[in-house]
């Protein structure tokens, strides 16, 4: 692939209020962690420049609220995206149940509407002790859906940077009208390795450092 090349992504972040979606973002693009952030209306935008199998991607990543009464405005930023992910919050039940609602609203309004959208889903902390969602169950639901499940930590840094290189592979390929597979060992520069879940066992990849 041609070294030179650059594409643009813009993938968004969605779940309900409170699971930690500016948290991750923030993690990921400028690998920070503040216990209080304001609530997030609409949506704000950040941008993180990476490279995966020589081609540099311009990630434009769009942190969308999680309020009921926010859910129609933010449906409309889902126009024109390339990947989106599904978080909840390991530790709040009504989180998890909400994701069907979520994935059903992405996809009714990704045009034209196709199965094989790009999505991850992120458990996300999994630091905290008073856990309410079993990794097996949300495995389950990912397993079937056909969607790479991350049990996630913003606040510790665990898995944030491979769920969205994750995600930005998937969403590349589909650009690049390509196979969506997960990229093979060493095809993501990197310097360490991660594992996520995805159909029937946990896959061990490798992941980019900035």
């Amino acid at each position: 692939m041609n070294p030179q090349k650059k594409v643009d992504l813009k993938l968004i972040i969605i779940g309900a209020l409170g699971v930690g979606k500016t948290s991750l973002l923030h993690r990921f693009v400028h690998k920070t962690f503040y216990e209080d952030y304001q609530t997030t209306l609409g949506a704000s935008i950040l941008s993180k420049i990476i490279i995966l199998d020589d081609t540099t991607l311009k990630l434009q990543i769009w942190d969308t609220g999680g309020q009921e009464r926010f859910r129609s405005m933010v449906s409309t930023f889902y126009k024109g995206s390339d990947g989106c992910i599904l978080a909840f919050d390991v530790t709040d039940l009504e989180t998890f149940e909400a994701l069907e609602t979520w994935r059903g609203d992405v996809l009714a309004k990704t045009i034209p509407m196709e199965q094989s959208y790009p999505m991850v889903v992120l458990g996300n902390k999994i630091d905290l002790a008073d856990r309410q969602v079993p990794q097996e169950v949300a495995q389950d639901w990912c397993k079937e859906k056909d969607i790479p499940y991350f049990e996630v930590s913003a606040k510790n840094d665990i898995n944030v940077v491979q769920a969205f290189e994750i995600l930005a592979s998937r969403a590349l390929s589909r650009v690049s009208g390509t196979c969506q597979l997960p990229p093979r060992m060493g095809e993501l520069r990197s310097i360490q390795k991660s594992i996520y879940w995805e159909g029937r066992g946990w896959h061990r990849i490798a992941h980019h450092l900035n």
